[in-house]
């Protein structure tokens, strides 16, 4: 079988099942005694090991074999949960992780783990083995007795009052057999062919899922014989065996469930429904699974690259009908823009993912440095499911593991030099993320040392960053800001996880490159938070088009406060700027022309054209020559060849041809 076609699927499913992996342990680790959680990790290797085998990664598929063993056994209370078993078992998910990783990138997910399967051997055998029979044993046909409730005993004879025959079915797949819920899909329509399931053992749910070995047992009214029966099934492939026997009410256990267990009822309410339940149940499974379904992160960027040209289609038609001043035409071009709005607003859902998937790599990379660190610190994640355009979510991983790294390593005081300072000797670490209008803000909050100000002074005069009369009148933010400048530390030694500075004017670039920004807040051995801000999305954008000079620039909606028009002899000037007083606040004025260089045609009147643009608490008037109005527009990168023009984010295309460059308001403001 040619499975290249399967192989991306393969690896996203893998993906997700590692991770689950890692999210359960870390809870585990918290709760020991909670088996349930055992069952989720159990879950989760066993549908790896059945993918990896079918996929022919025969590592990867023995490793979480071994892993399984282990975990059967902890769900079965034979093997303890302890500090070192879940550093082995850890230990096997890394090994794993880089096993799927090495596929992904072309490889055959070959790796050398004699040792960590010899440790879970070790685990898997070092304590006594008392195992619990839940499943059927392919190897007696008695090995499982079936208990029922009086409901299912009043079905059970109704049917018999009726001519139709009870029949006890015992299905046994091959050994290798892979897919196995699948061959237990097809077991099951052939059975709703013949007659009705009353009951199963293990339940539906659980054969779905394939949490059972090789053999499973079905109660079935049905009027077919049992050669019939025991024929249709056997043309199921990958059966080894069928064993039929007519199931006596009389001769078997009359065990019943009682009100507080209520087991049998259980195992009835999940696998006896009403008829038109029983009929639709399998029929309708994979309608269900088809509600989400996987999509190649090309197609989508080919769907939005498409969007993008008939958004620049709709605004030449715009410019066309409100020329030719045609009423049909504008009638037209006015529901074109509705249903292109209806249409980017889908497709851009389409491309937001959750915070979540950045997220979910942190609680395991604490809890490791932590201990490679010797802190002990709590974590708390809140707002995971905060979406965030997915070309934005590709690149931010890796300044948040920078910002984490380091409040870990130097912001997060060792447990006794915590207790020497009256603070509980385990750390807190916050990531926090929320949407505020068209931003999404990510918060890393700690409540370690802080940032000592005085420190960072001395280093920065040290470098000459700054002089140490510009120190004096710097305001806190602005101190703090300067440790995301190059090559910038503040740690007294340089260790593997790094100081605050190491990696911070990556982390900065990165951020801003993003159309984003980052801010510090922090106090003195009360913590430190780093604030970032981000885009929703970076392909369209809501733009305030101006005109400066003949030349048409984009300013993003955004980042303006309000358009206004000011008298030149209301401008004041303060600090060798030109301001205004706007609202009782003093706002420096920006002109365009001079600051883009944009060749003057001469002409002066009496007024300013500004556009107000803030940012947290700073804000600046940018001169202009006139407004054109509101558009959206598609952001267009300028490529590596001009990337680092100055208070120049990108450009679009308009309406009619021409090319608008978007202002960067950050950069002008600062």
């Amino acid at each position: 079988m040619d499975n290249n076609p399967y192989l991306e699927v393969f690896i996203d499913e893998s993906k997700e099942h590692l991770q689950s992996m890692n999210d359960y342990l870390l809870w585990l680790e918290k709760n020991p005694e909670d088996l349930s959680i055992v069952n989720e990790i159990f879950r989760s290797a066993h549908t790896l090991k059945g993918m990896s085998a079918t996929m022919g990664y025969q590592d990867l598929s023995k490793l979480t074999h071994q892993m399984e063993n282990v975990l059967d056994g902890v769900r079965n209370e034979r093997i303890k949960v302890d500090a070192e078993m879940l550093d082995i078992v850890f230990d096997s998910v890394d090994d794993l992780e880089a096993m799927v990783m090495d596929i992904a990138t072309g490889g055959a997910g070959n790796r050398e783990v004699k040792q960590v399967v010899k440790m879970l051997e070790g685990i898997e055998t070092g304590e006594e083995s008392t195992t619990f029979a839940l499943e059927p044993d392919h190897t007696a046909n008695t090995s499982v007795s079936l208990s029922i409730d009086e409901f299912t005993r009043t079905i059970l004879e109704q049917s018999k009052e009726q001519g139709q025959q009870n029949y006890r079915v015992e299905v046994t797949l091959r050994e290798n057999c892979l897919l196995k819920a699948a061959r237990v899909y097809m077991v099951f329509e052939v059975l709703e062919q013949l007659g009705e399931v009353i009951l199963s053992v293990p339940t539906v749910e659980q054969l779905e899922n394939e949490e059972f070995e090789q053999s499973f047992i079905v109660l079935l009214v049905t009027t077919s014989d049992m050669e019939e029966v025991e024929k249709k099934i056997h043309k199921v492939s990958e059966i080894d065996r069928v064993a039929v026997a007519e199931f006596l009410i009389d001769s078997r256990s009359t065990e019943l469930s009682s009100p507080e267990e209520n087991n049998s009822s259980e195992l009835v309410s999940n696998n006896r429904k009403s008829e038109e339940e029983t009929a639709s149940e399998k029929t309708n499974h994979k309608q269900t699974g088809n509600k989400t379904i996987r999509i190649n992160i090309d197609r989508l960027d080919a769907l939005m690259n498409l969007f993008e040209e008939l958004v620049i289609d709709k605004g030449r038609l715009e410019q066309i009908s409100s020329e030719l001043n045609d009423a049909a035409l504008q009638e037209t071009v006015e529901h074109m823009s509705r249903i292109s709005g209806d249409l980017q607003s889908i497709i851009l859902n389409m491309r937001m993912v959750p915070m979540e998937q950045v997220f979910n790599r942190f609680p395991r990379m604490v809890r490791q440095l932590s201990r490679d660190l010797n802190k002990q610190v709590s974590l708390s994640i809140v707002g995971a499911e905060t979406e965030l355009d997915r070309t934005v979510i590709d690149e931010i991983g890796d300044p948040l593991v920078h910002l984490i790294r380091n409040a870990l390593d130097h912001g997060i005081e060792s447990p006794d030099e915590r207790e020497r300072k009256g603070k509980n000797p385990s750390g807190k670490l916050e990531l926090k993320a929320f949407h505020s209008g068209n931003h999404v803000y990510i918060e890393i909050a700690d409540d370690g040392a802080g940032i000592n100000r005085d420190k960072v002074i001395r280093k920065a005069v040290s470098n000459h960053v700054v002089t140490e009369n510009q120190s004096l009148n710097m305001s806190n933010n602005q101190v703090y800001e300067l440790i995301m400048e190059s090559g910038f530390s503040t740690a007294d030694e340089v260790s593997d996880v790094s100081g605050r500075g190491v990696g911070m004017d990556v982390v900065k670039s990165t951020i801003e490159s993003l159309g984003g920004t980052i801010t510090i807040d922090s106090e003195l051995d009360r913590g430190s938070t780093f604030s970032v801000q981000l885009p929703l999305t970076l392909s369209i954008i809501s733009v305030m088009l101006v005109e400066v000079q003949k030349e048409k620039f984009a300013i993003p909606i955004s980042s303006i406060m309000e358009t206004a028009i000011v008298k030149k002899e209301d401008v004041m000037s303060a600090h060798r700027k030109q301001v205004i007083d706007f609202r009782g606040k003093v706002v420096p004025l920006v002109f365009l022309k001079e600051v883009l260089e944009v060749p003057s045609s001469h002409q002066e009147d009496e007024y300013f054209s500004l556009v107000i643009i803030r940012e947290k608490d700073k804000m600046a008037g940018l001169v202009v020559d006139s407004f054109i109005g509101q558009q959206e527009v598609v952001l267009k990168s300028l490529g590596n060849y001009l990337s680092g023009t100055y208070a120049i984010s990108g450009a679009t295309i308009l309406g009619d041809g021409q090319v608008a460059l978007i202002l960067d308001s950050h950069a002008l403001i600062h």
